[in-house]
């Protein structure tokens, strides 16, 4: 949600906001899908990816929700933690609010980085 977030409220074309995992599943689960579409933004066809080390090397910033010490140390690379709750699973009123925290904290870091 957050990397769909931010490509299309990034409005420059500097950067790209990227989703990766440290345990991604086979599929974006059908409630975060679902709470997307409601609001125009069509996550079916989006595959996750494994969150490797050169990925994250290949990164400015790497924004983590939540993943640890699971998550890839890379020195010199700004790092943001979005300690977040998993959508999987929940109810569709949750997902929602889980969807519109994430909005605000991209609205929040596009606006830091200057790059609305």
């Amino acid at each position: 949600m957050a990397a769909a977030f931010f490509n299309s409220l990034a409005h420059t074309e500097d950067v790209q906001g990227l989703s990766a995992g440290t345990q991604p599943g086979e599929r974006v689960h059908p409630e975060v899908v679902q709470v997307m579409k409601e609001i125009g933004i069509d996550l079916s066809t989006a595959k996750p990816q494994l969150l490797t080390d050169g990925l994250a090397e290949s990164a400015d910033l790497l924004v983590t929700m939540g993943c640890g010490e699971a998550c890839p140390y890379v020195p010199g690379l700004q790092r943001r933690d979005w300690p977040l709750e998993d959508p999987k699973g929940k109810p569709v009123e949750k997902v929602r609010q889980i969807r519109d925290d994430i909005k605000r904290k991209v609205e929040n870091l596009i606006e830091e980085l200057d790059v609305k």
